[in-house]
């Protein structure tokens, strides 16, 4: 899908030639003398638009206008939100005319952030999965023609958003995929691919290498599997080397049946979605080949299969995790910690000025917060407050919780320095309190995105969240410094 921002002239609106052309109308509409806005005065005053947010009413081949299709669509102020919901509906009415090009206009000069979700919201609601499917269809929708007035003071925002776009279908892409097509050697072939980009470095380390490090908390979860694991480091140099990284660590686990604390059957087949944090972090590195920010991110991706068999890690095993610390594995059900965890203690190296980990971590953070936004966790303020701007900034929403100390009482054990779960109470936060055990030598936020990361029942599929909100951190970075 290709995007283009254009000017709005009025004089040749009525020219231009398009499958389906989506006017934004808000409460503030006032006609001017073009076809366009003499079409949207007769249908408010006839009471065929309604004047609220969320009326939209389609017109096919409309008198006075190039296009084959007009739909338009009340926005009520035009925010954010409004323009999204709208776009959603529209591409719904439009979906059986399979439309090539679009035209989406405002007659206002859009907010920044309504701008952007309206690109986003239109590639959400035209994206289609297709890569396993022998005759399936893809999106029909080639070029996408944004047209605005004052357009050069909204070129930044575009660009960012289309950026954004191409970052979420890539996260979409490898979240949806089925495990078999989307093993740790996927993934490291995935971000060899990214490698080919401007400005982006990969490295990928398999099991010696792994060994040789001492991360025995990945192994642990690995050694039950017959997929050689992979752990997969992207660099992105935007700034001198001298310039400390973000780094961005996303749970790979690219199918996670338990382990011996086998998952209950129903539904295991999402548990393909359990690599959409290590998905979201190939999302953002695809954005930033296209944003080129004066920054340096790096990624790292611990990838493996969480399986049963003769070699699996046991409950009650106990394994030590490159940072030193022993861990007694009470729930091999509880693998995405183990592997962050070494993860987290490798990034020291970079002298990061600050660290994110992205998971679908705990089923417990889907009962606190749902699908709307994701767990945040961190007691570094001015980091969590980065990322919550971020995304309200993005529409990609995430909601800070506690750490308090009390909440690491459940992880002691008579047997190692941790356990890896300590029940089911605030399960969400003493997985994060855990994480927090190897975060001691840099800034560090936890985004757990077990509720967001993906959808179930008839619109199954992955989100590509929170690449948006993650783009918006990153892009505030550039914008301010090298500032976390």
């Amino acid at each position: 899908m290709n995007f283009a921002l254009k000017p709005l002239d009025l004089h040749s609106f009525s020219t231009e030639k398009t499958d389906a052309l989506l006017i934004f109308v808000t409460s503030a509409f006032k006609p001017n003398k073009d076809a366009a806005s003499a079409w949207i005065a007769k249908v408010l005053k006839s009471g065929d638009l309604a004047p609220k947010s969320g009326e939209a009413l389609a017109i096919f081949q409309p008198d006075g206008l190039a296009c084959s299709r007009l739909l338009l669509m009340h926005v009520g102020d035009g925010g954010a939100i409004e323009v999204r919901k709208a776009l959603s509906g529209a591409m719904g009415l439009l979906k059986a005319a399979k439309p090539k090009a679009v035209t989406l206009c405002f007659l206002h000069t859009p907010t920044p952030q309504s701008l952007r979700a309206a690109i986003t919201g239109l590639a959400e609601a035209t994206y289609v999965y297709t890569a396993t499917k022998s005759k399936a269809e893809g999106c029909s929708v080639q070029t996408v023609s944004c047209v605005v007035p004052n357009e050069p003071s909204l070129r930044f925002d575009f660009d960012r958003a289309v950026a954004a776009v191409a970052g979420i279908e890539l996260a979409k892409e490898w979240g949806n995929r089925p495990a078999n097509h989307a093993t740790p050697s996927h993934l490291a072939d995935a971000a060899r691919d990214l490698a080919k980009l401007p400005n982006i470095k990969c490295k990928i380390l398999g099991p010696k290498e792994v060994a040789k490090l001492g991360m025995g908390a990945f192994q642990a979860v690995a050694q039950g599997s017959e997929e050689p694991l992979r752990f997969i480091v992207l660099r992105y140099g935007g700034a001198a080397k001298s310039t400390a990284p973000v780094v961005l660590v996303g749970k790979g686990i690219t199918f996670d049946s338990g382990g011996i604390s086998i998952k209950p059957a129903a539904e295991m087949d999402e548990m393909k979605f359990d690599m959409c944090g290590a998905a979201s972090v190939l999302g953002v590195f695809r954005a930033l080949a296209d944003l080129q920010p004066g920054i340096n991110v790096v990624g790292l991706i611990p990838s493996c299969e969480n399986l049963l068999s003769g070699r699996a890690v046991k409950p009650g095993d106990v394994v030590t995790s490159l940072s030193g610390q022993t861990i007694e594995i009470l729930n091999t059900d509880a693998e995405g910690r183990l592997v962050l965890c070494d993860a987290l203690t490798y990034s020291e190296r970079f002298k990061p000025q600050a660290v994110i980990d992205i998971a679908t971590l705990t089923g417990a953070c889907v009962i606190a917060l749902g699908a709307v936004r994701s767990g945040l966790f961190s007691v570094d303020q001015a980091l969590a407050k980065a990322l919550l701007q971020a995304g309200e900034s993005s529409l990609d929403l995430c909601w800070q919780m506690p750490l308090d100390v009390d909440y690491a009482e459940g992880l002691k054990t008579n047997f190692a320095d941790i356990a890896n779960v300590a029940g089911r109470p605030g399960g969400a936060i003493t997985a994060a309190k855990f994480l927090q055990k190897f975060t001691a030598k840099f800034p560090w936020a936890h985004l757990d995105i077990a509720g967001t990361a993906w959808k179930g029942g008839k619109v199954k599929g992955a989100t590509g969240r929170p690449v948006g909100l993650l783009v918006d951190y990153l892009m505030a970075i550039d914008a301010q410094g090298d500032k976390p």
